[in-house]
Order: structure tokens, then C-alpha cells, then sequence
């Protein structure tokens, strides 16, 4: 699939703004045994650095620890970071895991469909050790080619490309634990239609448009598994998430003061203990933004 792995390195190489890849760097360091940082999401698009940036981090192996262990299981990592650059405070959600494990994600092999689905669309490849680039462009290529086969599976026989991953995202939204509003996947399709059509057309260059009854069945089958699969995975990546999301108590309190503008202060107790400190902060937020008597 020559002319699919063009496109998707063209995409990665793309240039992103000087924070974004100094906080990539940054985030390189903080991470043992980094391979590559990507980035991703909706500031890839706009520009926009106010809000929260999404990376993601591959790394060689996982966390040293207990830590490891539950990684091994339920990828990936979820942690909140804070980067100054010329006085301007950065924030970003990263996601970590190792490269290996993104790589077979990206495959299909597993029952996940967040990755994939994740990165068929456009992202950035910010940060590498250099021998882990064209690991890192095999995988999103192969992540367009599991997402274009299962679209073609669940959209309409001999749709086009945009209906076709409508389809899907329509589909992948009913699969996961996750709030959109209706029509995310038109605002997605819609900012730039012409990347979806040249990725489904790269793929039916190298394969020929359409699947055969057998492979279209069989991916039909497989879709079922991992949508009754999805929400319960989901529900215990986010049970793992509640006890190992570094830095929660911070992006907690900048989410509150963003919102609310109540200012919350983040203690080392509150540091360390994020779950039990819920019900005080949210208490302390009812308290000052109840109107006066």
C-alpha cells in the first residue's frame, strides 16, 4: 500500500507550532524509554493552545511496578502535564503505551476500536528517536486500512468513501463509553472531506473497491464481538484510570477554575489522593457559586 503509507507519512511530517513540539519534547523526557510522541486531536486543526493539547506517548516497554502490571492488561496510561514556554502555561492529556502495543492495536488483532479509530484520522508525528519513525508510519497506515475494512463492512454496499466513514464513526460512537453530540462524525468528515476520500481511494487503488460476501460477513461478525465488547472495556479502563491518572487532581482543579471560576487549591493530600478529596473540592464549589442570601 504504497500510495496509503505516502499519504500517512506526508501527514505525520507535517510542521506544528513551536509549543506543540517542545512540549512533545518535553514529554520525550518525562517518559522512560520513548520512542515517539504524537499529536493529535481537534488543536491540531485549530491552532487553538487555551485548551487542553492530546498526545500520545510510545515508549519501549511499560512502567516499572504495579503500575506495569494493570498496563500490561489495559492500555493505555492516562496522565495530565504542565508545560511553561515563554510564560505561557501549557496543558496537555497525554495517553502512554509501549509502541508494540500500538502496533497490534493499529492492526486490528485486538478487540480494541479506539485506537484505530483514533488514528485514521489526521495526526502529527512530533517527537521520535528516529528508529521508531517508520514503525510509528506502518501503524497508522495499518490503522486506515482496519478502519477503511470495517467501514466498508458496516457502511452501505458500494457507498462512497465519505458515506462509508460516516458509517463507521457513527458505529464506533455506539461502541464506546463516550459522550458526542449527535452528528461529531459530520464536523470530523466535514473539515476536510478530501483526506477521507484519498485514504478510501489509496486503499481500493491497492485492493480493488468493495469487499467480497465472505470478508464482508466475517468482518460484520467481528464487529459485533467488539461492540458488545467496547463499553465494558471502557468502563474498566476507566476503574484502572480513577486509581493511576497522574496528575488528576491538578487538571481537575484547572477543568473547575475554567468552568466555574471557583479556584481550587491542589494540596499534596489532594495530590495523592484525588478520589477521596472529590467530595470536599466539589463541596467548596457548591459553597461559592451558591448566590448570596
Amino acid at each position: 500500500m504504497s500510495r496509503l503509507r505516502d499519504l500517512v507519512a506526508a501527514e505525520l511530517s507535517q510542521t506544528t507550532p513551536e509549543p506543540i513540539s517542545a512540549f512533545a519534547a518535553h514529554l520525550a523526557k518525562r517518559f522512560p524509554g520513548a520512542r515517539a510522541v504524537l499529536f493529535y486531536g481537534s488543536i491540531l486543526r485549530t491552532g487553538d493552545l487555551s485548551g487542553v493539547l492530546d498526545y500520545y506517548v510510545l515508549t519501549e516497554r511499560v512502567p516499572a511496578g504495579w503500575r506495569g502490571v494493570f498496563t500490561r492488561l489495559l492500555w493505555p496510561d492516562v496522565s495530565y502535564h504542565e508545560f511553561e514556554l515563554g510564560g505561557t502555561v501549557l496543558r496537555a492529556k497525554v495517553a502512554s503505551m509501549t509502541l508494540a502495543q500500538f502496533q497490534r492495536a493499529t492492526s486490528g488483532a485486538g478487540l480494541d476500536t479506539t485506537i484505530w479509530a483514533r488514528f485514521v484520522q489526521p495526526s502529527a508525528l512530533v517527537w521520535s528517536d528516529g528508529a521508531a519513525s517508520e514503525a510509528v508510519v506502518d501503524a497508522i497506515t495499518d490503522a486506515c486500512r482496519t478502519a477503511a475494512d470495517f467501514a466498508q463492512a458496516l457502511g452501505p454496499t458500494g457507498g462512497a468513501p465519505l458515506a462509508l466513514w460516516t458509517a463507521l464513526f457513527q458505529e464506533t460512537y455506539k461502541a464506546e463509553l463516550r459522550v458526542e453530540k449527535a452528528g461529531r462524525e459530520v464536523s470530523i468528515l466535514t473539515f476536510d472531506p478530501d483526506r477521507y476520500q484519498q485514504v478510501m481511494e489509496s486503499i481500493w487503488a491497492h485492493e480493488g473497491p468493495g469487499l467480497a460476501a465472505d470478508e464482508r460477513e466475517r468482518l460484520i461478525s467481528a464487529w459485533r464481538l467488539r461492540r458488545a465488547l467496547g463499553k465494558p472495556l471502557n468502563v474498566a479502563r476507566l476503574v484502572k484510570a480513577a486509581f493511576t491518572f497522574q496528575g488528576a487532581a491538578r487538571y481537575a482543579a484547572w477543568k473547575i477554575q475554567r468552568h466555574t471560576g471557583v479556584a481550587v487549591e491542589v494540596t499534596p493530600w489532594r495530590e495523592r489522593h484525588p478520589i477521596l478529596a472529590a467530595p470536599g473540592v466539589l463541596l467548596k464549589v457548591w459553597r461559592e457559586r451558591r448566590p448570596a442570601a
